[in-house]
């Protein structure tokens, strides 16, 4: 137990005491002011409890001040335990909101990806339409000598739109929604082996109740971690694997690159730190947890868990 946590159990000791002898108002605030002490300081709910528990033999075993009657010392034990926790009750609000918040940004985030996905599918698609007949009829007034270059350009056009394709694709897929998650990050992996040369397995599959915000949030994680591997990893190989247990989903996502400083990218301006807050806010959005394991040198492990059906 750190300082600060041994400084609020032996305040709150003293505290209860006060309070079984007088029930003031102001021995009653002091609960309130530890409980915050408590938030502050990392110690849990059911440390909390336990705290109370523990300054509440000490005292009986020294002779419980205040009234003799145990029932009103009860329920004065009681009122200065529940206004202790009243911080913790309030944090959980505060976090209930923000969740909502990250829930709420998460899906305009989704309906701005599916508006770029369009935009590519289909208004540079008809762009490269145009482009298509313009080259043909270009080709049928040029001489014998400017086809050859011609065919050059459209083999480029055609990179182009597999290009624009699988980007659209992976941007919001379609694919996410009529085959599910494994399928998609099995379309993804391609897509990021032939872009960067990385060999990706996906292995697993979903249960068959995940919900669709579930579904989106995984493949938002997993996309962005790989994006990571490419960026700053070295790595030749990464590994995606899905499994569940009776309440949660977890996916493990490895790569065998450089690997780095876990808390120094985390506060970090760059590009990576603000990947790794953004799927860590994805995660916690839907109360899950998300966990990132590396040194330089050794790789790096991603662990995420979330509840099966979401919010």
């Amino acid at each position: 137990m750190d300082g600060g946590a041994q400084d609020v159990v032996e305040r709150y000791r003293a505290a209860l005491g006060e309070y079984l002898s007088s029930e003031s108002e102001a021995a009653l605030h002091q609960a309130y002011e530890l409980g915050r002490r408590a938030v502050a300081s990392n110690i849990g709910l059911l440390g909390m409890i336990s705290t109370h528990q523990a300054a509440l033999s000490g005292l009986a075993a020294q002779g419980a001040p205040g009234t003799g009657d145990p029932r009103r010392q009860i329920d004065a034990a009681g009122r200065f335990l529940s206004e202790s926790l009243s911080p913790f009750e309030m944090l959980h609000l505060r976090n209930q909101e923000a969740n909502a918040a990250l829930r709420r940004m998460n899906e305009l985030l989704e309906q701005e990806a599916k508006r770029v996905a369009h935009a590519l599918h289909d208004q540079a698609g008809t762009l490269l339409a145009t482009i298509y007949l313009e080259l043909a009829e270009i080709a049928r007034e040029s001489p014998q000598s400017a086809l050859a270059r011609i065919d050059q350009v459209t083999a480029h056009l055609d990179q182009v739109r597999e290009q624009l394709r699988r980007l659209s694709h992976e941007v919001s897929p379609p694919i996410l929604t009529d085959v599910g998650v494994v399928a998609a990050l099995q379309f993804l992996a391609k897509g990021v082996e032939k872009r960067s040369g990385l060999v990706v397995t996906v292995e697993g599959r979903m249960p068959g109740e995940a919900s669709p915000t579930v579904n989106t949030t995984l493949y938002r994680v997993v996309q962005e971690a790989l994006n990571n591997v490419t960026r700053h990893a070295r790595a030749t190989r990464a590994s995606v694997r899905i499994y569940k247990d009776a309440r949660r989903l977890h996916c493990l996502v490895r790569d065998n690159g450089v690997g780095f400083d876990v808390s120094s990218a985390r506060t970090r301006s760059g590009q990576r730190g603000l990947g790794l807050i953004g799927m860590e806010e994805r995660v916690r959005a839907l109360e899950g947890d998300l966990q990132i394991t590396s040194a330089p040198g050794r790789g790096t492990t991603i662990r995420i868990s979330l509840p099966r059906r979401g919010r």
